[in-house]
């Protein structure tokens, strides 16, 4: 079987990746031949900065649902490990994109790079196009608002709690998901239950208290107040998200949540008392229901 491919990282799938998925699926349709979307675990940032790479704006799971969302028949994940960080970019076309994947036409964005020490682009892939049978589109960076959608221009908007803009360049309302764990029932303890949901990557592009729309499972909606954070009040360690619901009783152990967030009320901090926590807990709760309009 023959493809229409698309390679990239598409972290966060905003709306310049949008742009490249619907030429590519224009073109797919036009040939008559199915679309697929490669991409990288873990991304080459990762594996050559490790610590010191960029948080990722979107998992595994939320790239892939996103990507099936949009109508992609293929989705294929190289690993990006040593043999592939040291493949010389003709390499990769003849023997991964031609010889492996059977790509008969590519659509790729204006800053791709790729290969050994990046080498590979986009005049490099048009002359191996003509050598081994296979058709390049490029495609031009988006812009929003004066301003180049990427996705570290998304994750710098996010860390400084510019979701307004953050959503203009994504396309939505950025959003983050997962199963929801056991956690110690500090928040039940002190009238506040939470949702508690491990951010599965090494770190959040997000932090602090947020006003919230939740989506439970597929079906289910709520308002709440959300914590990203390690929560130094109580001595934790671990960065996880911790959603309270307004109004809402049902059992949230084992059920997948996306979290949306809104508006950002405060930074995360650290109280002397559980009793100031709570106190605080109890504004960021109020500031959230008026951000909704939501009746106390």
């Amino acid at each position: 079987m023959a493809y229409v491919a698309t390679i990239g990282n598409f972290d966060g799938v905003h709306r310049g990746h949008q742009t490249v998925l619907k030429k590519l699926l224009s073109r797919s349709q036009a040939l008559g031949l199915p679309s697929m979307v490669i991409a990288f675990e873990p991304s080459a940032k990762e594996f050559f900065l490790g610590s010191q790479a960029p948080a990722r704006l979107t998992n595994f799971r939320e790239k892939f649902n996103l990507l099936q969302d949009f109508g992609i028949d293929r989705f294929v994940c190289l690993s990006f490990n040593r043999t592939l960080a040291n493949m010389p970019p003709e390499t990769f076309v003849r023997d991964v994109l031609v010889s492996g994947l059977n790509i008969k036409h590519l659509t790729v964005g204006d800053d791709f790079r790729f290969g050994k020490d990046r080498k590979g682009d986009y005049p490099m892939l048009t002359r191996m196009g003509d050598e081994l049978g296979f058709s390049v589109e490029n495609t031009e960076g988006f812009v929003v608002n004066e301003e180049r959608v990427s996705s570290s221009s998304i994750r710098d908007h996010l860390a400084n709690g510019r979701l307004d803009l953050a959503e203009q360049l994504l396309g939505r309302m950025y959003s983050m998901s997962g199963r929801v764990i056991h956690g110690d029932h500090r928040g039940q303890d002190i009238g506040f239950p939470t949702a508690n949901i491990p951010i599965k990557r090494r770190f959040s592009p997000i932090s602090g208290v947020f006003a919230t729309k939740v989506r439970i499972e597929h079906d289910t909606e709520a308002l709440g107040v959300t914590n990203v954070g390690h929560r130094p009040t109580v001595a934790g360690t671990r960065t996880q998200i911790e959603v309270h619901l307004f109004n809402f009783s049902q059992m949230l152990y084992g059920k997948h949540l996306t979290v949306f967030f809104s508006k950002k009320i405060r930074e995360e901090q650290k109280f002397n008392s559980l009793e100031e926590l709570k106190n605080q807990i109890r504004v960021d709760a109020e500031t959230a229901k008026e951000h909704f309009k939501i009746a106390a």
